[in-house]
């Protein structure tokens, strides 16, 4: 694989989910990724995940998500010397990345100011629930909280189950991914200025800004977004459908595909139909329509239906479980999933998420497992020429 980042240095001070999954994303890019964690204790989300045996080891699944191919090193932020340490990693890393709340980098004498001065070329990214200025920069900030504020939950469900919160944490994840990219777009800035730059990403508005069309219909059009459930409110039939044995969503949104979905299921009349003829007509009456179909798919099952549209140009796709898309061969084939070696897992092995990026056509992917915390503490201090019996005080003295 291409390492596009290759030769740069993250600093990564992030916590449990949006900061990390940052980190990670520029990991399977190729840069070297150093996780700063309190001694003793680490990352949050080394407690956190599904098996609690690999929490009580400081490896619990929620961390093994996202930290695979990263370095860790424990260091007191809050020790003078721990400090001096610091400033020794900024001045030779490309990239500080942290997730605290607004202020506390410059409590701790990080200022962008001091950052500037320890290194002009470094970028800076902060992650935050709501962005480093405006009155709600000071609020805790979790994914749920965001959720809500941001609109996202308001169109989640149905008219009877709205406001509904998405099925994992898609804010800390959009958070995460903003980050990832304004910090890549940052170091190509770089590349032509020598300049660094602060970069402030707000969880929040990366959540609205990527709900799109959603806010931009209100912005534009003054329609009030409401919850619809699993239909498209772009056209008809756009949505989720009950056949004989499991879901089918279908998103024929073009005039030929509608044509070529009412000749598949055997309902031909359907396109000459009064109701249905247009576009906006068939958006008028999803109801009816989506009853004349339901009808005729309940002559297959979704898996079936799935393999009798096969070629016939119309979108379609069996609503599947988690376990059932990691079986698919399309996802297998594609290596998205990595097995690599985890002494902490019951069988020695762990699985890990990788990229859905292909770059020169191999999958971006982790390149070591999720480190153990602080299992690179010593060679990064004698890397920055510290003794083995400065490593020791220093250790004793609780500042790694």
């Amino acid at each position: 694989m291409t390492a596009l980042l290759k030769d740069i240095r993250v600093l990564d001070l992030t916590n449990v989910l949006a900061g990390p999954f940052a980190g990670y994303q520029l990991s399977l890019m190729g840069a070297e990724v150093l996780k700063v964690e309190a001694p003793g204790k680490g990352d949050l989300a080394r407690q956190l995940g599904a098996h609690p045996g690999m929490s009580a080891q400081g490896m619990g699944i929620s961390f093994l998500a996202q930290n695979a191919g990263k370095k860790s090193i424990t260091l007191n932020l809050k020790e003078p010397r721990g400090k001096e340490i610091l400033e020794r990693l900024v001045a030779e890393s490309d990239v500080l990345l942290e997730n605290f709340r607004p202020g506390v980098m410059e409590r701790l004498g990080f200022s962008w100011a001091r950052l500037q001065e320890l290194n002009p070329g470094l970028v800076y990214c902060a992650v935050s629930g709501f962005g480093q200025t405006g009155p709600l920069r000071d609020r805790p900030a979790y994914d749920q909280i965001i959720q809500g504020m941001s609109g996202l939950m308001s169109v989640t469900g149905t008219a009877g189950t709205a406001p509904l919160r998405a099925g994992y944490p898609i804010c800390d994840t959009l958070g995460g991914f903003a980050a990832a990219f304004a910090v890549a777009a940052a170091l190509a800035g770089r590349g032509r200025t020598g300049r660094g730059a602060r970069l402030d990403v707000s969880m929040l508005e990366s959540a609205v800004a990527a709900m799109g069309w959603v806010v931009s219909d209100y912005l534009m059009a003054g329609r009030e977004p409401v919850a619809i459930g699993n239909e498209n409110f772009t056209a008809a039939p756009s949505g989720t459908f009950e056949t004989a044995d499991g879901q089918l969503n279908i998103a024929a949104n073009k005039q030929e595909q509608y044509e070529n979905l009412c000749r598949v299921i055997g309902r031909p009349e359907l396109v000459e139909d009064e109701q249905f003829r247009t576009r906006e007509q068939r958006k008028r009456h999803r109801a009816e329509l989506t009853r004349e179909i339901e009808v005729a798919l309940a002559a297959h099952t979704a898996l079936e239906w799935d393999q009798l549209f096969e070629g016939t140009g119309v979108p379609v796709g069996p609503v599947l479980t988690v376990a059932e898309v990691l079986g698919m061969t399309q996802v297998q084939e594609r290596q998205l999933v990595h097995r690599m070696p985890l002494a902490e897992a019951e069988d020695g092995h762990v699985s890990v998420l990788g990229s859905s990026i292909h770059v020169d056509d191999a999958p971006a992917s982790p390149q070591a497992p999720p480190p153990r915390l602080g299992q690179d503490t010593d060679d990064e201090l004698r890397r920055l020429g510290y003794s083995p019996t400065e490593i020791e005080e220093l250790r004793e003295a609780g500042v790694v």
